[in-house]
């Protein structure tokens, strides 16, 4: 009954303040190959690199790849909900990663790689473990170990992350690691770009 009145005030809200906009924050190894995935997706409003999940307030990517202040890798990601669902953005997400490796995604290894999720509230948190449980039986036989955590906070990456991809596409990661996962997102999820 709470969170079907917590679901009625969000829509209510919404509908008030026409506000549609929402903030997913994802994580799934590298966040330039995150932000790449996600910025030309329908519905995608901004996609930002950066740090969350950890014990220290503003870290820098030297401190955060030490892998001694526990914060991932992230990006958060701003779309209009009626243009896109959070399912579509875990669908994509749950494509362009391997949700079964721990702290590492390829060559890329440390805890700053895990594979995580941040949620903001008790319906994303429903949609996001409803869809995990689905999907890990479905499809991972019951190997998914992505973390599943409440947002605390959130420090942008520095400057040179933001829109990686897209400035830097020559660099042999761009060419071997990044390009790959955005072909095989647009070709599975083609109606979604």
């Amino acid at each position: 009954m709470k969170l079907l009145l917590s679901l009625a005030l969000i829509i209510s809200i919404e509908t008030m303040t026409g506000q549609t906009n929402k903030e997913i924050y994802f994580g799934g190894g590298c966040f330039w190959c995150v932000e790449a995935v996600f910025e030309d997706l329908v519905g995608v409003e901004d996609v930002t690199s950066g740090y969350a999940g950890g014990s220290i307030k503003n870290p820098s990517y030297r401190e955060v790849s030490s892998s001694r202040t526990n914060h991932a890798e992230v990006c958060k990601i701003t779309y209009d909900s009626n243009q896109v669902s959070l399912k579509v953005l875990l669908e994509v997400f749950f494509l362009s990663h391997d949700p079964t490796t721990l702290n590492r995604q390829g060559n890329d290894i440390g805890k700053h790689y895990r594979s995580i999720i941040l949620y903001q509230n008790d319906i994303e948190k429903k949609t996001v473990n409803e869809y995990i449980t689905k999907i890990n039986q479905e499809i991972f036989d019951n190997k998914i170990i992505t973390e599943v955590s409440q947002f605390n906070n959130f420090y942008n990456a520095e400057d040179y992350h933001q829109d990686y991809f897209k400035l830097n596409k020559d660099e042999p990661y761009c060419k071997m690691v990044i390009n790959p996962k955005v072909l095989k997102a647009r070709q599975k999820l083609s109606k979604y770009y």
